[in-house]
């Protein structure tokens, strides 16, 4: 199995400490330059920190030393509270190499203070442990054909990062490449329910159901016969569009989509775009060719 970042059991020491003002440049400052530290300005007195450090505790040792967190008193450490213009507690600040970049005051839900800390990591040129570098690397493995090469690494990820949508979604993809439709979709469906219509979710998603479609269309020299021959055959021109999506033509089933909206956007319980939006989550909202689709569909719905 590939490994990636560090050791996940590091004593929770190490990465949760008291700080004051002697020791707040080596805790907090310094530190940021290695790993983001999340800087936790409390008081014995202050109830809401009494809810809000246990759970920023609890996420920081969950990250297993992707980040540290450090607590400074403001009652014992008036300096440092001025310095960070902390007029009210509890206030909690976020380093990245030396420099606070994000940072929020008042309790918070679980949920976010995990994104709080997910935006330090991503922040932090080595927060991710290698991850990002070997998401890249799954990527260009799966374009060059190599899918076995790449199911693997994508499913190492996914390992060392059970909420890493983007190696589900590689994972899924390298199955759907080698044909394993049903695998695929078991993969995506793996997911908490809440996080599938995530972009990276719904693309592979869309492709699943258009590659199932395309699979029962026919010949795409045969259907466009068969659409010139009788215009006004609807069905034809879905099952064209559906076997252009098979043989990788996009654009040509883009347009014949279109066309099929043009004549009756209804038909078929509004088919045409239906499968128009499919066909733009699968090739995602950078697509040059979707783009131009999504263009001219919403020209046409708002004419």
């Amino acid at each position: 199995m590939l490994e990636f970042g560090q050791d996940s059991a590091a004593p929770a020491g190490d990465l949760i400490k008291d700080s004051s003002e002697a020791t707040f440049m080596a805790d907090v400052v310094e530190a940021s330059m290695e790993v983001p530290v999340i800087v936790d300005f409390w008081a014995p007195w202050c109830g809401p920190c009494k809810t809000l450090t246990p759970a920023l505790e609890a996420a920081v040792t969950a990250a297993k030393g992707k980040v540290k967190m450090v607590k400074v008193d403001v009652d014992q450490n008036q300096q440092i509270a001025a310095q960070m213009r902390v007029q009210s507690i509890p206030a909690v600040f976020g380093f990245v190499g030396g420099q606070p970049v994000d940072g929020f005051m008042g309790a918070q839900t679980p949920a976010a203070i995990k994104e709080f800390i997910d935006k330090l990591i991503a922040a932090s040129p080595a927060g991710d442990g290698g991850l990002g570098e070997a998401l890249d690397a799954a990527e260009e493995m799966l374009a060059e054909g190599a899918v076995a090469d790449a199911a693997q690494t994508f499913a190492a990820i996914f390992g060392e990062e059970p909420d890493n949508l983007a190696a589900l979604a590689g994972l899924a993809r390298c199955h759907a490449a080698m044909g394993e439709l049903d695998q695929a979709r078991a993969v995506l469906d793996s997911a908490p329910e809440e996080k599938r219509s995530d972009a990276l979710l719904a693309s592979v998603y869309a492709q699943l159901d258009l590659a199932a479609d395309a699979a029962e269309a026919g010949e795409v020299t045969e259907l466009k016969a068969k659409v010139e021959a009788a215009p006004g055959d609807l069905q034809a021109r879905l099952d064209l569009a559906m076997a252009e999506i098979g043989a990788q033509d996009m654009e040509g089933a883009i347009e014949t989509l279109l066309a099929l909206f043009a004549k009756d956007r209804e038909w078929n319980d509004g088919a045409a775009k239906t499968q128009l939006f499919k066909l733009f989550d699968m090739l995602g909202p950078t697509d040059p060719v979707a783009q131009k689709g999504r263009r001219r569909l919403s020209s046409m719905i708002f004419a």
